[in-house]
Parts: C-alpha cells; structure tokens; sequence
C-alpha cells in the first residue's frame, strides 16, 4: 500500500510555560515492510537530530522564549507490505538487554499466575502468539481508563486498556518466560477509519545470536502486515514514545492530537 500520514499534536498550557525540552520519536525509517517516500517534522524552532541507542531517528528541540501554546506536526508518505521478521542492524543494542523489565513491564506475581498455562514454553511463533490471543482476551480494549504512565501491573487490575497497555502486559510476560521483547511505537492503517491514534505493539526475539525478531500486534492478535507503519522501537512506551519532553511552568496542560492515514490510489 501507499500511504499518507499526517500527526498532528498540540499542546496548550493555563499559564506560560518558561522553558521546554522535547524528544521525538516521528521520523519512520526504511525497514522490512516499509520504504519511506517523504517524510517531515515541523517544529516550532528547529531541531536537531541524532540516532538513539536502538537506532531511532530523535528531533530534540529548545524553547527558551515564554508559550502557551505549541504545535508539532509529522507528515509523509510510505510505502508498506506485509512483513513481521526484523533482522537487527550491525552494534544494535544486544537482545539480551530486552530481557529487563521496566517500571512499565513488571508483573506481578498475581498476573503470573492468571497467565501461567498461556505462558511461552519456547521463543516458538506459536507459542508467543498464545499468549497474544490470552492477553488479548483478558484485558478489554478500552479507550479512556489509563494514560502514558499506567504500568502493566495496574492495567491488569483493571482488566483494560489500550493497545499501549496490551504491549506493556505482553512484554512483561515475555521478559518473564526468558524471551527478549521490545516495544514497537508505530501507525496502524484501518480501512473505513482514516482517523486513529498512534500504536503500539511488540517485538520478540526469535534468534538471539541472528538477531532476528517476529512483530506481533497483540490488540489485533496478528503478525504486523502492510497496515503496519513502524516509528521507533525500545524497553516500553516511555523510550520509544513519539513526542515527550520536560517543561518549567505552564500549570495544567491539555494535549490534542489527531492522526489521518489515508491510502493512495
């Protein structure tokens, strides 16, 4: 498919911000599945670019002068077919390194248990996709109940979420069964709804010593295919998030954002 892609986020603020950092992760690269025809970020100053550890493109930007009000815009075109094997770059950051939890991805000892007979015995496609379907089916896919900072452990309570909290769950679990996984932050195109919010989904390392990966979505318990558009990868949201940042001032903050994904005839 050919797809057009524009994000669009906005913040606003009580009172006006003093000073802010922000971090993004918006620039897509050329991988299995997808080639990057054009691509590009409007800030409001410019910003400068470097490659993380887990070889994101990152625009980090400034803002020294007083605000109320920012916007940041990404857009561009992509070509996508299916693809669900990711083989690792040279000096990628280890597999091994994705076996630690995080904050995010801990579980409990509780969602061990609810999950034990769904638990990977091997780093087998089957196997991972299993627990994908079990996830899948216990945590109820809705929108509204937790944000960027709920953590595997309190969605599971709660029995909800979203595809960010289904992500986090199954990293966790996989982390715990000894099978390497990381966070994949990306765009998901649905025929008929040409306006959604950003996805997520992971990876999970099939060849440790190949460096070779499978990417499953588990809100849509499948492998990622061509409505699959990848931004960054990393241990949970927070370091592979599209747009984060620290501020000084500014009160309460209120963030609208809107995603269109439209296909090319």
């Amino acid at each position: 498919m050919h797809l057009k892609i524009r994000h669009r986020t906005e913040y606003s603020y009580e009172t006006p911000v003093r000073y802010s950092i922000q971090e993004l992760r918006l620039t897509p690269s050329d991988t299995a599945g997808q080639k990057i025809d054009k691509w590009k970020i409007n800030t409001p100053i410019k910003a400068s670019t470097h490659h993380d550890a887990f070889g994101n493109l990152c625009s980090v930007f400034v803002q020294e002068a007083s605000y109320t009000s920012t916007i940041i815009e990404a857009e561009g075109e992509v070509q996508t077919q299916d693809a669900f094997e990711f083989i690792d770059p040279p000096k990628a950051v280890s597999p091994f390194h994705l076996l630690q939890q995080t904050n995010l991805t801990e579980p409990t000892a509780e969602m061990l248990e609810f999950f034990a007979e769904s638990l990977p015995r091997k780093n087998s496609a089957d196997d991972v996709m299993r627990l994908a379907a079990a996830v899948q089916s216990a945590i109820l896919y809705f929108p509204g109940q937790t944000n960027f900072a709920t953590t595997a452990a309190q969605s599971f309570v709660m029995k909800s979420g979203v595809c960010q909290d289904h992500a986090h769950i199954m990293l966790g679990l996989c982390r715990a069964s000894g099978i390497p996984a990381r966070y994949v932050s990306g765009y998901f195109f649905a025929e008929g709804s040409p306006s959604l919010a950003s996805h997520a989904w992971i990876d999970f390392c099939v060849d440790i010593n190949k460096g070779l990966w499978l990417s499953i979505d588990i809100t849509n318990t499948c492998f990622t295919d061509a409505r699959h558009i990848r931004l960054a990868i990393g241990r949970d949201y927070y370091s592979a998030a599209p747009v984060k940042g620290v501020r000084s001032g500014g009160g309460g903050e209120e963030l609208t954002a809107s995603i269109s994904i439209t296909q090319s005839k």
